[in-house]
């Protein structure tokens, strides 16, 4: 998995791509603080080699608590820039700080 940042220079956001190889899977989403853990918000678009990918805009200078979805199994990026316990999940999610 990989997380990848671009700062923009005219705007306080941050592009933040995420990358999940996932060839057998067939639907991977990523849930986090930033789209208030809506599993239909951000959908990840499978491309030809099988790794799942897609962008999202966040803003800057904030953290932001995250998990993927694989074929409705929760999972954590071992990139993540932290990880945090959560209580409701009873599990930790990854931490992503932009």
């Amino acid at each position: 998995m990989a997380i990848t940042k671009q700062y923009l220079k005219s705007k306080p956001v941050c592009k933040v791509t995420f990358s999940v190889p996932a060839k057998e899977a067939n639907e991977v989403t990523v849930v986090g603080t930033f789209n208030e853990w809506n599993t239909k918000s951000t959908t990840l678009k499978k491309l030809k080699n099988g790794t799942f990918k897609g962008t999202v805009d966040l803003e800057k200078d904030n953290s932001y608590e995250f998990r993927y979805i694989v074929d409705g199994t929760y999972i954590n990026d071992e990139q993540a820039d932290a990880f945090a316990w959560s209580d409701y999940a009873s599990a930790e999610n990854g931490v992503l700080n932009v």
